[in-house]
């Protein structure tokens, strides 16, 4: 082809691009930038709100102890609010997932009143749980709102909700990186909806931006010794990512057996009831309120300090217990709880500083049992620096290969199994 008709070729096609493809992606990328801004403003204000409440509220029970005497009360507040105002949405997490995977119908919005005030309630009255959860929920039920609002095609709300998923998560623990790819990484394992990736970066940055502006901070945790990555120092990584993993595997599968031995009384509002009686007993036989709530302080500890092995588990029974019964809340800073005092305690064992090893598993655990290696590999570079990102990049990576098939999220489907030899399964176990 002589040059002058391929340099026409050439030309040709820039013009179409300039004509056609530009315009659509400028007009499409100014749409999704209006959308997130506004839909960030929203969820971050709303997770600034949450978080506030939740602090009085934390602050309160451990000033007014007595009041975790009333945990089966309050239980029993809570199973009846979802039983008779949200039965629609008390599969929470799970329904965002479900509508995200097979589209039906838009989402309640009574689902974010009615978390807010259920996970206010847990912590108030000494359940062990999360927030994650909490701001997820608040997230994409505000995003579904936009569906009809603006009335979006089918792939459009996919990605609403994605961006609704990553702003909730991106402002109620300041980490924006993290929140964008954990909803885009989150309805399926082994899979992520690229064209979804730009919005959902947008709103998280917005989302944590506004939470911040209202003057709500975040805990900050720091890995003083991080030594060079070596050969022997890769395999202590990989072996503590497999001890991360099959915690992760055991927080889930205790999680989901507790809910399933409640699930045997009948009617649902007894379950947390029942549940919050047993929890009162434990708290009182402990003696303390160091494994309840959040459990922040302990966190900060573990990296401070090495911590013994009872302490992730007793947090691991109680927050199974707290979430399995029916108590609302997430399950992410629990995770956090877990992990980090895991890794703490596998200072004696593991020669590795005990404050990296608080790192590696503070994120870890999370990634074995969200099935989110990406976020949590993001998340562990925002929270400690650039410094660990190797070894928290194999300890997640390790976690989330020996968390097997399973995941707190019971309606994640699986896009590309982890492992030629696990069966692939259309869902988690």
């Amino acid at each position: 082809m002589p040059v002058k008709k391929l340099t026409d070729s050439f030309l040709l096609s820039i013009y179409r691009f300039i004509k056609f493809d530009f315009s659509l992606l400028f007009l499409s990328t100014l749409k999704w930038l209006l959308l997130s801004a506004l839909l960030g403003g929203i969820v971050g204000s709303a997770s600034a709100l949450f978080l506030e409440t939740l602090n009085l509220a934390t602050n309160w029970r451990e000033e007014h102890l007595w009041i975790i005497a009333f945990l089966p009360l309050a239980g029993l507040v809570i199973g009846l609010a979802y039983h008779y105002l949200g039965k629609d949405v008390v599969k929470g997490n799970n329904l965002l997932i479900e509508e995200l995977q097979s589209p039906k119908k838009v989402i309640p919005l009574i689902m974010a009143p009615l978390i807010f005030a259920g996970t206010i309630i847990t912590h108030l009255f000494g359940g062990s749980a999360g927030r994650e959860g909490t701001a997820v929920q608040i997230g994409g039920a505000f995003a579904d709102q936009f569906t009809k609002i603006f009335k979006l095609k089918p792939r459009d709300r996919k990605i609403i909700l994605i961006c609704g998923i990553s702003a909730g998560f991106a402002s109620v623990f300041g980490t924006p990186l993290a929140g964008a790819v954990f909803g885009l990484e989150v309805f399926v394992v082994g899979s992520i909806l690229y064209g979804a990736i730009l919005p959902s970066f947008i709103t998280a940055i917005i989302a944590d931006y506004v939470c911040r502006m209202w003057g709500v901070g975040h805990t900050h945790y720091s890995i003083f010794a991080v030594p060079e990555m070596g050969t022997v120092n890769l395999l202590l990584s990989l072996g503590a990512g497999i001890i991360f993993g099959l915690v992760a595997r055991s927080f889930s599968a205790l999680n989901h057996f507790i809910s399933s031995l409640f699930s045997r009384i009948k009617y649902a509002p007894l379950r947390p009831f029942a549940g919050g009686f047993v929890l009162t007993l434990i708290i009182y036989l402990l003696g303390t309120t160091r494994y309840i709530g959040l459990g922040i302080p302990v966190i900060s500890e573990s990296f401070t300090q090495q911590e013994p092995y009872c302490t992730f588990l007793i947090k691991l029974f109680l927050t199974a217990l707290t979430l399995g019964a029916g108590f609302k809340g997430g399950e992410v800073t629990p995770l956090f709880f877990i992990g980090a005092t895991l890794g703490s305690f596998l200072s004696f064992f593991i020669p590795l500083p005990f404050g990296l090893l608080a790192g590696m598993g503070f994120v870890a655990v999370f990634a074995g049992a969200a099935n989110t290696p990406l976020a949590c590999i993001f998340m562990g570079v925002e929270l400690f620096g650039v410094s660990s990102g190797i070894y928290i990049a194999v300890a997640c990576v390790t976690a989330y290969l020996f968390s097997g098939h399973t995941g707190i999220y019971r309606s994640q489907s699986i896009g590309s199994p982890k492992h030629l030899l696990l069966k692939r399964d259309q869902f988690l176990r």
